[in-house]
């Protein structure tokens, strides 16, 4: 066995409480190079004749990457604290694998040698809330989503949809649009709407806030806002916010304060300022987001500026009774206001959803003191490679979703915000080359994985767009322009993931994905409910083998409702270029 690749670590996604009573140990080893792995545990203080009391349980390998293995065992110590290591066997060796390192018996003369979980506090779980793993989101942009009152347009504004947005443009987009189309979300199953900002700011996006208190009056008003929230929770769709915490916009009172007073500025260190007077050439001489001059970055550690930011955040949810917030740059925030800003808006509503755009690994912020999930740019990235540019395999498909899924807990991957596009991205139809049919298969993996969906606007009836600002193009409401199969597709399996509680929140195995012909075939199972998703990833028919033993169950084909007996130990199942098929396997 090689001793360099096994690893563990009494922290994070290796060791973590996956409830107040459940401990969660994982262990990686290399691929392909241990056999059997058994957990050796016991609570420290259990002695008997000098000799330290444990017990062992069979681990099971919850998944494979490109290079390692991952086993997993699910243990309730009874007195919630646990010393272990670890019982490796490959052929006829046989390894301890302590926090000591390794040994050919397993010492019990001192607890010293192994793993500690010390306690098991209910205060440190990790604990998003509970609805999230439920929910079907949709990402609206205000300003191009529905223009509901033209009285409030911007000046200048243009007519809806006549021609392509560019970085300055407006089209009028309001608050009043989005309650228009609600029905619409309904009918579609949305349960959650994701709002990019709508607080006062002079440009089209509104991530350069000039009044985190008010409503921009081109979106409408509080009364607007309020009327939003209450007809959405009328119809089961929740609503989050996105706050810009990391910077302002120019226009911000304060900033304006320390542009016109300098450093005599009360406000002077609000923002991370380097020399006065302020110059925005050749670049800011003090610190912004990105060098855009006009969103200087906030200081978060200045006691005025903390409290500030958290009375506007739990200000929206006391007065608004908004579900979530999507935090902007949330990166580049220090950790600690991010602790304190869970605290104050969970204080207020215990399961307000807390969502941080990090594009990279997330552990830091994950960890039960500061967000229930970060958006899933890594799942993203993946499934764009291998639907829709078809520039990764589909063993590297899978090897890479099981690695992004064996970097978190599994209670953060069940509240992952998964996404495929956004604001920030090309439109899907665009990256997949006009191609529908990679769309859909994009579309039936989002909706039948582990983690909260997220559409993003236009995308579900085939809208098109480059990088921003042409991802930003106005909604298209006419039906003759509008994809309905594609619509109906996407509705189609938001009902199933509904319907089956296995896609929504089961475990994933991947148990096939053939490189040859590029089909993939996973699991998804949750107690005794186990859907088989079979995907044919490439432009020929493929016949392709169905890789479980279905004698004696029923397969209930999901988009047909054709229920057959699987008689046969073998079973193929033919599928056209891009096709696919979703079976329930039930018992007799």
């Amino acid at each position: 066995m090689r001793k360099e690749a096994i690893h563990h670590r009494s922290t994070d996604h290796f060791a973590y409480a996956y409830d107040s009573e459940t401990l969660h140990l994982r262990l990686q080893t290399k691929k392909n190079d241990v056999d059997h792995v058994e957990l050796l545990f016991g609570d420290p203080y259990e002695w008997h004749d000098g000799a330290w009391q444990f017990q062992t349980m069979p681990m099971r390998k919850t998944g494979s990457d490109g290079l390692f293995d991952y086993w997993l065992a699910e243990v309730k110590p009874p007195y919630r604290r646990l010393r272990y290591g670890f019982v490796l066997r490959a052929g006829g060796e046989k390894l301890v694998y302590t926090e000591k390192g390794f040994y050919h018996e397993a010492p019990s003369d001192d607890t010293a040698y192994y793993f500690c979980f010390p306690f098991l506090h209910r205060v440190d779980l990790f604990q998003a809330p509970d609805w999230v793993k439920d929910t079907v989101w949709y990402q609206i942009f205000p300003e191009r989503f529905a223009n509901g009152n033209p009285a409030i347009s911007p000046k200048g504004a243009r007519p809806w949809g006549s021609e392509d947005p560019t970085p300055t443009s407006f089209f009028g987009g309001d608050l009043q649009g989005i309650i228009d189309h609600l029905d619409y979300l309904a009918d579609l199953g949305i349960t959650g709407i994701y709002l990019t900002p709508i607080f006062r700011a002079p440009s089209n996006h509104k991530y350069d806030t000039a009044d985190y208190f008010e409503i921009d009056p081109h979106f409408g008003d509080k009364e607007t806002l309020k009327t939003l929230v209450k007809r959405c929770h009328e119809k089961g769709i929740r609503v989050m916010l996105d706050a810009v915490f990391n910077h302002c916009g120019y226009e911000f009172g304060p900033f304006q304060d320390v542009l016109k007073n300098g450093a005599a500025s009360r406000y002077k260190d609000w923002f991370h300022i380097r020399e006065f007077p302020l110059q925005t050439e050749p670049r800011p001489n003090y610190d912004t987001f990105a060098f855009v001059p006009q969103m200087p970055k906030l200081n978060t550690a200045h006691p005025e500026v903390k409290r500030y930011l958290l009375d506007v955040a739990t200000y929206w949810i006391r007065e608004f009774d908004i579900d979530g917030w999507r935090l902007d740059v949330a990166n580049e925030i220090d950790h600690q206001f991010w602790r304190e800003f869970r605290q104050a808006v969970k204080a207020l509503k215990p399961d307000v959803y807390i969502l941080g755009e990090i594009w990279h690994d997330a552990m830091p912020w994950l960890r039960g003191d500061q967000f229930d999930a970060v958006m899933n740019y890594q799942l993203a990235d993946a499934a764009l490679r291998f639907f829709a540019k078809e520039d990764m395999s589909a063993s590297e498909f899978a090897d890479r979703l099981m690695h992004v899924l064996h970097s978190y807990p599994k209670q953060v991957n069940e509240a992952a915000f998964n996404l495929l596009g956004s604001h920030d991205t090309p439109r899907l139809l665009t990256v997949c080359g006009g191609d529908v049919r990679k769309v859909k298969l994009l579309f039936l993996f989002q909706l039948t994985f582990t983690g909260s969906p997220c559409i993003y606007y236009g995308d579900e009836i085939g809208m098109t767009g480059g990088n921003d600002p042409e991802c930003r193009k106005c909604m298209v409401w006419d039906p003759e322009k509008q994809n309905k199969e594609l619509y109906e597709h996407v509705k189609q399996l938001i009902a199933l993931r509904k319907q089956y509680r296995a896609l929504r929140r089961g475990d994933v195995a991947f148990l096939a994905a053939d490189d040859e012909v590029n089909h993939l075939v996973y699991a998804k199972t949750d107690g005794n409910e186990t859907v088989m998703i079979i995907i044919n990833r490439s432009n020929e028919a493929a016949e392709i083998p169905m890789p479980i033993d279905a004698r004696g169950k029923w397969l209930v084909n999901l988009l047909t409702g054709e229920r057959f007996a699987a008689e046969a130990e073998t079973l193929c199942v033919s599928l056209p270029p891009y096709g696919f098929v979703l079976y329930a396997v039930e018992s007799w």
